[in-house]
């Protein structure tokens, strides 16, 4: 592993977390794909732990300014692990190709939505 990209990466990802609830999906996965050389599933992987601890660093100090919604965040923590078993199940099945297109596909449409609903709110 390239430690001063694993650094670079850490403290991109921290950043784009606190800022804008961001990091695991969006930038540790392409960052540990593109960068460090791991295949999409070991990245997808890796960032599933790395999120974990970003997460709890973020909701903690957002908490303190009284922007968390708790219970809403129980009941889809709690329940999101069922799905997490089920994708797990078939990322390790499919080609690391289909993967890797459907993250991007999944991006685009995000970053899309989120353009589209900025600018049709008033500022």
């Amino acid at each position: 592993m390239n430690e001063l990209a694993a650094i670079l990466i850490a403290i991109a990802g921290g950043l784009a977390g606190g800022l804008v609830g961001v990091g695991g999906g969006v930038l540790f996965v392409p960052a540990l794909t593109i960068f460090l050389g791991l295949s999409q599933v070991e990245g997808e992987s890796t960032s599933l732990l790395m999120i974990v601890i970003v997460a709890l660093v973020g909701a903690y100090r957002q908490n303190g300014y009284g922007n968390v919604r708790v219970r809403d965040a129980l009941i889809i923590g709690v329940l999101s692990p069922l799905g997490v078993l089920a994708g797990v199940a078939v990322s390790n099945e499919i080609p690391a190709r289909a993967l890797e297109l459907a993250f991007a596909a999944l991006a685009l449409f995000m970053a899309y939505t989120l353009v589209r609903r900025a600018l049709s709110t008033p500022a």
